[in-house]
């Protein structure tokens, strides 16, 4: 059932990928301490991401998609920042039972921000819950693509 659920996503995600969309939301791969996604443009202010991620200590490996909202036009943002919310589901497998951790589904919700120094590079933050957020959140790098 959860290869069938990776596939299935991983399917879909090519398939929105070759969908061009010059909006607010652009392709753009966001790294940091404890996790990595995709960003893949759907509409003006929405964007998918495949995802995984872990905790610091590294208890679980999770995989998902992420769905975001952009909020820049909403709140009268130039092209330097973005603010943006929304929800997660994955699988996350578990690295170390001995803390109680096991395989599962997962769903979470985050809100976020993005600033950018220049026009490919920026630093994001993100808080959320949920395994794809390990220890609730995220701060690292975003490249634009």
């Amino acid at each position: 059932m959860r290869k069938l659920f990776i596939i299935l996503t991983l399917v879909g995600v090519s398939m929105i990928a070759t969908k061009t969309v010059t909006a607010q939301a652009q392709k753009q791969l966001n790294f940091g301490l404890i996790g990595v996604n995709f960003e893949i443009p759907v509409a003006k202010n929405i964007s998918i991401a495949p995802a995984a991620g872990t905790d610091f200590n590294l208890n679980h490996l999770s995989l998902g998609v992420k769905a975001n909202y952009y909020f820049d036009e909403l709140f009268g943002l130039n092209s330097s920042w973005d603010v943006y919310g929304g929800a997660n589901a994955g699988f996350g497998i578990a690295i170390n039972k001995d803390n109680g951790n096991v395989n599962g589904v997962d769903f979470g919700l985050q809100i976020g921000g993005r600033w950018f120094w220049s026009e490919k590079w920026g630093v994001y933050a993100e808080i959320g819950g949920g395994k794809l957020h390990g220890a609730g959140g995220g701060i690292g790098l975003t490249m634009k693509l």
